[in-house]
């Protein structure tokens, strides 16, 4: 998938391919993971208290369930990686760069891997949302479904139509 965006968005020539993941942009997905990570005031400090969690593994990329968004110049700008477990198609990781937000990449992530596992038959795309995340999840078709603990915080369970 190639997109360029419009003038309206103020990104004016901003274009990005989607395409799998390489265990080669491993150090450029770990690079976002911890800058995107860290780039939420609400979360700096319960990432500062777990290292552990921003340790990213290559399992993902290696198994082709992550896909990237690269500028022209192949530097990765985001990306997100799903998970099949128990019959369920969850959206497990979502990052981009900080400095690349705002420009539709999160989104094109999002409906790419909505598109991958409708491939797969599931019908439905899940996701445990960041409370800090959670009108963009709704602006890309997740509606609430159930509140859940996680390690960090309660967190909405959210679910969308791959469709």
């Amino acid at each position: 998938m190639r997109r360029s965006q419009s003038d309206e968005d103020n990104t004016v020539g901003m274009v990005f391919t989607l395409r799998d993941a390489r265990l080669a942009d491993m150090p450029q997905l770990r690079t976002i993971f911890m800058r995107a990570s860290m780039f939420n005031e609400g979360d700096r400090i319960l990432m500062q208290e777990h290292p552990e969690w921003l340790e990213l593994s290559d399992a993902a990329v290696g198994e082709g369930r992550t896909r990237v968004a690269v500028e022209e110049d192949e530097t990765v700008v985001g990306f997100a990686t799903y998970f099949i477990a128990e019959g369920i198609a969850e959206l497990e990781d979502l990052f981009v760069d900080p400095s690349s937000m705002r420009r539709g990449i999160g989104e094109a992530l999002v409906l790419d891997i909505s598109d991958q596992v409708r491939q797969m038959n599931f019908e439905v795309l899940e996701v445990t949302a960041n409370p800090h995340a959670m009108t963009f999840y709704e602006y890309v078709g997740f509606e609430p479904d159930r509140l859940v603990e996680t390690e960090g915080y309660p967190a909405m369970r959210m679910r969308r139509p791959t469709g």
